[in-house]
């Protein structure tokens, strides 16, 4: 039979695969990257992983609590990330930043972000669970809640965001300025 220690293993390297993916929302980025622009996404979310990231790192260090390797070396690399997602968020435009429930958009509210936070928290759960490590649970049970609050929101928001009013307004730019 498999030992809780290697299941505990395995279930950890999960929760770094699926963190790894909350740390890069990608499509969001090439976005942003492409229209040199951070449109309507805010740094908040960014910011907030930044700390998250700061806090596991610290709770991860061997004097503070050992055998936390994998806890460590996820959230080191979630820390390089989320840092320079936030300096690229934090010294844009501001005037072209605004908000899902003001607008009452999803277009600019990253719903990979919202997922893999919903996915991360729940590996999160049971690789605490598996030791019991109250320090990893609550703040995954917070996080896995906060997720699905964002795509409790995001299924709200989908049917009365206009997806395409800023690709043919783009589009018309182009055509004025090439006549």
């Amino acid at each position: 039979m498999i030992s809780t220690e290697t299941i505990r293993t395995i279930v950890g390297i999960a929760g770094n695969v699926v963190s790894f993916f909350l740390f890069l929302p990608r499509p969001h980025i090439f976005r942003i990257w492409k229209a040199k622009s951070v449109q309507d996404f805010k740094p908040d979310q960014y910011l907030a992983t930044v700390l998250n990231c700061m806090m596991w790192v610290f709770y991860g260090l061997p004097m503070v609590h050992p055998d936390s390797l994998l806890i460590i070396t996820i959230n080191a690399i979630g820390l390089v990330i989320e840092s320079i997602y936030s300096l690229l968020l934090i010294y844009s435009d501001n005037k072209k930043r605004g908000m899902v429930i003001k607008t009452k958009s999803v277009k600019y509210m990253p719903y990979t972000l919202s997922l893999f936070n919903v996915l991360c928290g729940i590996i999160w759960m049971v690789y605490a669970l598996l030791k019991f490590d109250i320090n990893v649970l609550v703040p995954n049970v917070v996080g896995c809640m906060s997720g699905m609050m964002q795509l409790i929101l995001y299924a709200w928001f989908y049917k009365t965001t206009k997806w395409d009013d800023d690709e043919k307004a783009s589009a018309q730019k182009v055509q004025l300025s090439e006549i």
